[in-house]
C-alpha cells in the first residue's frame, strides 16, 4: 500500500505544473528631445519677428512712403552690419566702437548708481527720520527728465565725459533707491525677532538679516536702473558728440542716412536686452532663485 501511494506522489511529482505566461516588458518611453524645449522658446519670437519684417516690407514700398524697406535697409548699411569693427580714425568707426564706449560710460555711471542708491536705500528703510526728510526730495528729484540735467552738469564738469556719467548716475539712482528701501522695511518681523534673541547688531544684522532679505528688491531696482542708464546715455550722447552709439543716431540723422539709424535702433535695443539679462542672471545667481529673472 505504501509503495503504490509513492509511486502516486511520484507520477504527480513528475507532470509539469503549468505556469501563467509571463507579462511582456513594457516598452522603454521614449526620451524627451533637448531640441523640443529650444525650438518652443525661440520658433515664436522668430515667427512673429518674420511677419514684421514682411508687413514692414509691404508698408514700406509703397511710392508714399517715407522710411527704407529691411531691402533697402540691408543693400544701404551692408557694410555697417556685416563689419562693425572697422576703425578708420576719428568719428569714422564701425558700431562696436560707438556701442563700447556707450557702454564704458554705462558702466561707470550705473556702478555709482547701484552704489550710493543701496546705501541711500539702507538708510531711508532703517532711519524713519532719514525716510521723513530724504524721501520727498527724492520724490521730486526723480520726476526731473535725465536730460534737464544735462545743462547743469556741463556747467559743473565743463567735460563731455563726466556730464554723460553724471547724467546716467541721477537717472538710475532713484529705482535703486527706493526698490531698496522698500526692501529693507519688508524684512520679516520673524527675522528681526531672531536678530534680537541672538543679539546680532551692526554690520552682522545688516550683512546677515537685512541684505539677504532685501535682496531681491534690490536687484529689482536695479534692473530698472540699469534700463534706465542706457536710455539716458543715448539722448545725453545725442547733446555731447564724441564717440559712442546716440552721437552715431544723430550724426546719421544729420547725413539723411536713415539705414543707418534703423541699424544702430536694433543694435541698441538687443545691447538693452542683454543688459537686464545680464543683471537679472546676477540678481537669480545672489538671491539663489528668489528675484523674478
Amino acid at each position: 500500500m505504501n509503495a503504490i501511494v509513492k509511486t502516486k506522489a511520484e507520477a504527480a511529482a513528475s507532470v509539469p505544473v503549468a505556469r501563467p505566461a509571463a507579462a511582456p516588458a513594457p516598452a522603454p518611453l521614449p526620451k524627451p528631445s533637448r531640441l523640443m524645449p529650444v525650438l518652443a522658446r525661440v520658433a515664436p519670437p522668430l515667427l512673429v519677428l518674420a511677419v514684421l519684417l514682411v508687413l514692414w516690407e509691404v508698408a514700406a514700398s509703397g511710392p508714399g512712403a517715407t522710411l527704407p524697406p529691411p531691402s533697402r535697409v540691408w543693400a544701404d548699411a551692408h557694410d555697417l552690419i556685416v563689419d562693425p569693427f572697422y576703425d578708420r580714425g576719428g568719428l569714422d568707426k564701425g558700431l562696436f566702437w560707438h556701442l563700447l564706449a556707450s557702454l564704458q560710460r554705462v558702466a561707470m555711471g550705473f556702478t555709482l548708481s547701484a552704489v550710493v542708491g543701496v546705501a541711500l536705500g539702507m538708510l531711508i528703510g532703517t532711519s524713519a527720520f532719514a525716510m521723513r526728510g530724504l524721501d520727498p526730495i527724492f520724490q521730486v528729484l526723480r520726476t526731473v527728465p535725465p536730460l534737464a540735467w544735462l545743462p547743469l552738469s556741463l556747467a559743473a564738469f565743463r567735460e563731455a565725459q563726466p556730464s554723460a556719467i553724471f547724467v546716467i548716475f541721477i537717472t538710475a539712482v532713484w529705482p535703486v533707491i527706493i526698490n531698496t528701501a522698500v526692501g529693507v522695511r519688508n524684512v520679516p518681523q520673524d527675522y528681526r525677532n531672531v536678530a534680537a534673541v541672538i543679539q546680532l547688531r551692526g554690520f552682522g544684522y545688516f550683512a546677515r538679516i537685512v541684505m539677504p532679505a532685501a535682496a531681491p528688491y534690490i536687484f529689482t531696482g536695479l534692473r530698472i536702473g540699469i534700463g534706465l542708464s542706457w536710455l539716458a546715455i543715448i539722448a545725453a550722447e545725442m547733446l555731447i558728440g564724441g564717440v559712442g552709439i546716440g552721437f552715431f543716431v544723430w550724426d546719421a540723422w544729420n547725413s539723411s542716412n536713415l539705414s543707418d539709424i534703423i541699424v544702430a535702433l536694433i543694435y541698441v535695443g538687443l545691447v538693452g536686452f542683454m543688459l537686464d539679462r545680464l543683471v537679472a542672471l546676477a540678481g537669480h545667481i545672489v538671491t539663489r532663485g528668489t528675484a523674478a529673472s
